[in-house]
């Protein structure tokens, strides 16, 4: 398996263009039920969001949903503004470089599809079972 990034810390706006390539590889139906969401990648979670989600080590964390997901909007609410899927480039990186057995392009392309499982409203248990049955 070849990874171009191989040797190399991929910079914050690589890990943002290997997001954008591993979303519009995904089949068009599930893009348009994805809906309106925005991609951001940093190398952290911000402290606040880490003791939100009773994190010590901010390497434990490589992606984060952030929104109101599908199942729970309503016509009726007021508009809850478009989801965010925030990537997290060293903690996706330290896991790159532990594994070694995938390619950065498959790992971010991991992270954002489990996040965007958030997004539909699956738990990390939902996400899994759907993951080991498509393997």
């Amino acid at each position: 398996m070849s990874d171009p990034y191989a040797g190399r810390a991929p910079s914050l706006d690589d890990l943002a263009a290997l997001a954008e390539t591993a979303f519009a590889a995904l089949p068009a139906e599930f893009r348009k039920l994805t809906g309106d969401v925005i991609f951001r990648v940093d190398d952290f979670a911000s402290d606040e969001v880490l003791d939100e989600l009773g994190i010590e080590n901010p390497f434990e964390l490589s992606g984060l949903y952030s929104g109101v997901h599908i199942g729970h909007r309503s016509v009726l609410d007021p508009s809850p503004g478009p989801s965010r899927i925030f990537l997290y480039r060293r903690a996706i990186l330290d896991e790159w470089a532990e594994r070694g057995d995938v390619t950065l392009a498959e790992l971010v392309s991991h992270v954002l599809v489990h996040e965007i499982g958030h997004h539909f409203g699956l738990s990390d248990d939902d996400i899994h079972a759907v993951e080991d049955a498509a393997d």
